[in-house]
Order: C-alpha cells, then structure tokens, then sequence
C-alpha cells in the first residue's frame, strides 16, 4: 500500500486502487442550516452553513470557502462525543459522503478508508476480507475519524486505544491542502495528527493496521466487588479484555472478560440477541432507570435489584459482535484516565462519595484497562492506564456527581476522555500532559489562524497562537 512521496499535496480526488466500494458523491451538497444536536440530546448547536462533501477535493473547497466567509468549521461525526467539542456556529461538516473502504491489502493488513465510515460498517467490510480491528469499544456507531479524533479505546491491558491502530492519515488543513501523515513523513505532526480533537484539520482518510479476523469468547459474570479490586491487575493481566460495572450502593461488580478463542463462532439467533441486547439490556433497564428518576430515595433498592437480576452468560462470536452492544437508553458520561494502579482506589472513593454525598445515581461505574500510546495527547500517553466512567441518565442532575468524582481523580493524576464530559482548562490540563506544548506547536503551525476552533478548544486547548 503506497501514497505519494509529498507530504503536502493539493486536495485531489481519490483515485481507484485496490479493493474499492462505493461511487464518489457527484456534486457537494449543501444542505439549510438547521438545529444539531448530540446523541444524548443536550448539547445543541445552530451552524450557519452545513457541508457535506462527497471527495476530497469538495472538502478542500468547503474548508477555502469557509475561510473566505470568516467562519469556523468543525466536523460533526455520529454525535456520540457528550461535551460540546462539535459545537460550531459558522460551518458543520458531516462526512455522511465519505464512507468508503478504499484499499484493502490482506496481507499487511492496511486498510485504507474514508474518514465518515462508521465503526459499525467498517467491521462489516472488514469481515469480508477476513480482518477485523484488535480492539474497540462497546459502542460501534461512531465514524472512525472521530473515534481516533478523540483516543476512543476498549479494554485491555496490553492493546492501546483505536487512535494507535492507525498508520497514516490525511488531513484537509485550513488553505484547502492535504496533508500526508505518518511516521515517515514527519513523527511530531503523525503523533499529533492521530489524536487531533478536530483542531488541526479535518480528517479525510485513515489506514489502519488490522488483524486477520478472530473470535472470541466473552463471560459476563458476578462478583464480589472487593475481590474484584483487590485482584484488579491480575484481572486485567490475565485476560485478553477485562472491564467491571459496579452499580452504588451494591457489593457485587458485574464483570466481563473477552479472550480470544479456536472455537468456531456461534452467532445468537436474532430473538435471543433481541431479548437480551434490547429489552433486558435496554428497555428492562431503562424502566429502571425512569423509577429511580421519580423516586431518587429508592435507587440505592433498585441498584442492588438491578445487580442480582444481572446473571452470568457466555458468548462465542466474531470479534466485533462481541465487543459492541446497542444502547438505547440516553444518558450523559464523565471518564477519567488514571494510573492503571490507582484505578482500584478511585473506584474504592467513588463508591463511598454517592451515599456520603447523597448523590442519586442509577448508573453503573464502569472500569476498564488500556495499554500506553504515545499520540502527543492521547489521555493514555505515557502510561498503563485504567479507565473510570461515571454516567448519570437522561433528565438527571449531572453536575454536583461529575464534580465530585473529578476531585477525586484529579487527585490521583487524572486525565479526561475528550469525548466526555469533564470541568477542566487549558491551564489544569498542561501539567498532566508531557507533550502539550509540542502539540500546540503543531497546532499554531498547522492552524496559525484557528480556522478549526470553537468555544471548546478555546477552553480546553486554549486559544490557537495568532487566532483572530
């Protein structure tokens, strides 16, 4: 798999090469400025223009015309992000058009596609050429440039997040160029490149490096919470995945290890997958969830409920149906990267925070493990890490939890998803970071003018040097 030997070149279509799908969009499309919102619903957003283009060479267009109006662009992927880092009120860009797999090599297992692609469709055109990515998440709904955007991860000790997965990119900078990065085409831009957060240029391509497809076996099962945490690296370390939910207020984690496995798959018929994926899942738990927002003073009841009635289960499946699970019931998320050995702590100090606190929390904690990377941002850079979210459902009061569970992993060297929620600045951030300033450095020389800015870069990445 080759590209040109330039680094910089100007936007052009893609030409057909390799394994191709799909035909190029045959004009932009422009469509009324309209409302956006996120999946979970609350943050919202009026573009004054909203592009969708369907090549390279339209989305070069898009970004120079934007710049001529004096508007910002920021892309806006599935929405799956719940801070407000898509927010924009001059140009939205939606890659709705670009969701091609472009190359396909199964030998080296590179496989190029086009930035909008879903994690969802990619794994179904990977299997088809008997790939598969090594690792993902429980959500697949996302575009693929935006979960690397944003060092969206999975679980294992040893495999880091998708964002480490890719081995080049293009990028569509502010004058209209595009951009070739990777290792050989300059290090410092390809680390900063990969976790990007949308603030150095838009994301046109990606390759990836896959693996040939494979199975896995994946075991939910309850147990004591205390032996969970104090087993918490063996855990981790002695299986391929780990990750535990612990709902406040009970003493059970509810555990799930994904290994791979020779055996061949077996797939769920459609009516146990539905039983269990929507209405156990996700219709059972969302009535749940809607008790406890009428009745706060139960949830400590219903979450010790809702843990017994969780049994154990075994799956052997493709990868990928595997790792992702649909989720229905809306809601909003805090995840914080911490030291992989501090993780048991913070979960310890979360627990004892919602009833000291009095805090009404029907949603689980979830706790997952992720390999070091070295993306100059990547909220893993540097370190093992362990990965603790907190969720509050939908039309709940978020806020005085959030806070609270951020003085906690603050203390204890916290970093934060960036597709999540969290409190921080620029200036709290900096010192958690070794390689901040050398991504500002990519960031002022890529984007001087801070085309790709809003009001969350400017308050989390600060503002752009020379930005108007």
């Amino acid at each position: 798999m080759s590209e040109t030997s330039d680094t910089r070149v100007a936007a052009t279509p893609s030409a057909p090469r390799g394994d191709r799908d799909g035909a190029a969009g045959a004009a932009p499309e422009t469509r009324a400025p309209a409302s956006w919102r996120n999946w979970a619903g609350d943050q919202l957003c009026l573009p004054a223009a909203v592009e969708i283009p369907g090549s390279i060479e339209e989305l070069s267009e898009v970004v120079v015309r934007a710049g001529a109006h004096d508007r910002h662009v920021r892309v806006a992927g599935s929405g799956h992000s719940f801070s407000d880092i898509a927010l924009t009120d001059g140009v939205q860009l939606r890659l709705d058009r670009l969701t091609r797999v472009l190359d396909v090599d199964r030998s080296s297992g590179l496989v190029r596609v086009q930035a909008g692609v879903t994690i969802h469709e990619l794994n179904v055109r990977l299997a088809e050429h008997g790939l598969a990515l090594e690792n993902l998440g429980d959500v697949d709904s996302q575009t693929i440039a935006g979960a690397i955007c944003t060092a969206t991860h999975g679980t294992g000790a040893r495999l880091p997040n998708i964002s480490a997965q890719v081995v080049e990119l293009t990028l569509v900078l502010a004058d209209g160029s595009a951009l070739r990065c990777a290792p050989d085409a300059g290090a410092e831009v390809f680390r900063a490149a990969r976790v990007s957060l949308g603030a150095l240029g838009v994301v046109a391509e990606v390759t990836l490096r896959c693996v040939p497809a494979f199975t896995l076996r994946g075991v939910d099962a309850p147990r004591p919470l205390v032996e969970v945490l104090d087993r918490f690296e063996e855990l981790a370390l002695g299986n391929d995945h780990f990750e535990f939910f612990v709902f406040p207020h009970a003493d059970v984690a509810l555990t799930r290890t994904n290994n791979r496995t020779e055996d061949p798959p077996r797939p769920r018929g459609r009516a146990v997958a539905y039983a269990n994926d929507v209405l156990l899942t996700n219709h059972a738990f969302g009535l749940f969830c809607r008790a406890g927002r009428r009745m706060p003073a139960r949830i400590p009841q219903i979450n010790r409920l809702v843990t017994r009635l969780a049994g154990a289960s075994t799956r052997v499946d493709r990868s990928d149906r595997v790792f992702a699970s649909p989720r229905l019931v809306r809601f909003t998320e805090m995840e914080y990267a911490l030291p992989r050995e501090r993780t048991p702590e913070a979960v310890r100090r979360i627990m004892t925070l919602v009833p000291e606190r009095g805090f009404a929390v029907p949603f689980p904690i979830e706790v997952r493990t992720v390999a070091a990377d070295d993306a100059l941002i990547s909220p893993a850079a540097g370190r093992d890490s362990g990965f603790v979210a907190v969720h509050m459902y939908e039309g709940m009061p978020y806020e005085p939890y959030f806070r609270a569970v951020e003085e906690i992993v603050d203390e204890l060297g916290g970093r934060p998803h960036w597709g999540k929620r969290h409190f921080q600045t620029a200036a709290s951030l900096r010192p958690r970071y070794p390689d901040w300033d050398r991504f500002q450095a990519v960031r002022a020389r890529l984007d001087h003018e801070g085309r790709f800015a809003n009001a969350w870069t400017d308050r989390v990445l600060g503002p752009v040097q020379g930005d108007r």
